[in-house]
């Protein structure tokens, strides 16, 4: 199961191939924080020891990566899991989900 990084990550990766920085930007923009450089690299480095993302070239931090079919799977799989933990928190407070 990918960790919150990971998810982001994923998440950062399905409008196409983006390098380091440019997933950190549109993780920024989602959540307005951004990731450390360990998190970062290290989500990059696990999500594609696992086959989620693969890259396209080139060297270092400007190697664009692209999210694989299984890795648009599992982050299906996971959005739908966190949908369902936030509708039922959201009912349990009375509220109604969106």
């Amino acid at each position: 199961m990918p960790n919150d990084a990971q998810i982001l990550v994923l998440y950062a990766l399905t409008d196409g191939p983006l390098h380091g920085y440019a997933i950190n930007t549109a993780i920024d923009e989602l959540t307005g924080e951004r990731l450390g450089p360990g998190s970062l690299y290290g989500a990059l480095a696990r999500l594609e020891a696992k086959g989620l993302i693969e890259a396209l070239g080139g060297e270092g931090r400007q190697r664009p990566m692209r999210i694989t079919e299984q890795g648009r799977a599992v982050l299906e799989s996971e959005l739908r899991a966190m949908a369902r933990v936030a509708d039922a928190g959201l009912r349990r407070l009375g509220e109604r989900p969106a």
